[in-house]
């Protein structure tokens, strides 16, 4: 998480198709020719309705793409690099080495936290399992770092994720896909089935993130406004297609299609919301 560098470009996605395949049913084509690209200090949002293909997307460029499983997705078309690599036909070594680089916050991640783990060995474990370059002491610091970073107090190291609230949970999770120092997060509905509380400091701990230590991301969401708080740049999906990339004012001035004059409206009614709060 070090200064930007716009010119550097971390994701790098051209004409980008993957399809599901299934031994009962027709294969399915859940991402169909997309492009886009992120640089280094970018913060990405990723809307659409369910079925979109947006998580689909976050599963290639997180790595996870693959070429076995029905419920994993493969990149059938096209060529998605991440920091350099290219993430289509790759062997499991350079597979391993992507997702290093790539911080992926699950959807419900903090329900997969390990229940017999405490907070400090949670968010260490992606550094055993995956990273050896630690020793304990630098493990131990890496983790002191980034807890500190998604603002928990470092006496709730030695807890265990049911002694701990929702949104506590949901920053250990956050933690545990920094604690590796990747060089992009991608977060597939970070604030999803949790209360307004929880979503507002998630929010602002990737604003933060983002704006004061350089934090690359992509964040996914059915939601316009979760985006609106975090992303100068949202791409907008439908049935696989991307269909609008920039910023929002760009893409709400002349929508081309329903969804995004849906968007439109939506952006309106957000803005006389905010309007009212602050008058009142």
């Amino acid at each position: 998480m070090t200064a930007a560098k716009s010119a550097v470009l971390i994701v790098s996605a051209r004409d980008v198709s993957m399809i599901y395949r299934s031994n009962r049913e027709r294969p399915y084509l859940a991402v169909r020719g997309v492009n886009l690209e992120v640089a280094q200090g970018e913060m990405l949002g990723i809307v659409g309705e369910s079925g979109s293909g947006k998580s689909t997307l976050a599963l290639g460029i997180a790595g996870l793409a693959g070429s076995r499983g029905e419920a994993v997705p493969q990149i059938c078309g096209g060529q998605l690099e991440v920091n350099g690599a290219r993430l289509r036909h790759i062997g499991r070594q350079t597979r391993d080495l992507v997702t290093l680089q790539v911080g992926f916050l699950r959807q419900n991640a903090a329900e997969r936290l390990s229940p017999l783990l405490t907070v400090a060995e949670n968010v260490a474990e992606p550094i055993y399992q995956r990273d050896h370059r630690f020793g304990v002491r630098g493990a131990a610091d890496a983790v002191a770092t980034v807890i500190d970073a998604v603002r928990l107090p470092l006496s709730l190291m030695n807890h265990l994720p049911h002694q701990l609230s929702s949104g506590q949970r949901q920053r250990v999770a956050l933690a545990r896909a920094l604690v590796l120092e990747p060089a992009i997060l991608v977060a597939d509905e970070p604030t999803r089935g949790v209360d307004a509380s929880v979503r507002d400091g998630v929010l602002d701990i990737l604003r933060d993130l983002h704006r004061n230590r350089g934090l690359t991301a992509i964040v996914v969401s059915s939601d316009l406004a979760v985006l609106l708080r975090i992303a100068p740049k949202i791409a907008v999906m439908q049935h696989g297609i991307l269909i609008g990339l920039g910023d929002i004012d760009s893409l709400t001035s002349r929508p081309e299609n329903d969804y995004l004059k849906g968007l439109a409206r939506s952006r309106l009614a957000l803005g006389s919301l905010e309007s009212m709060k602050s008058d009142g």
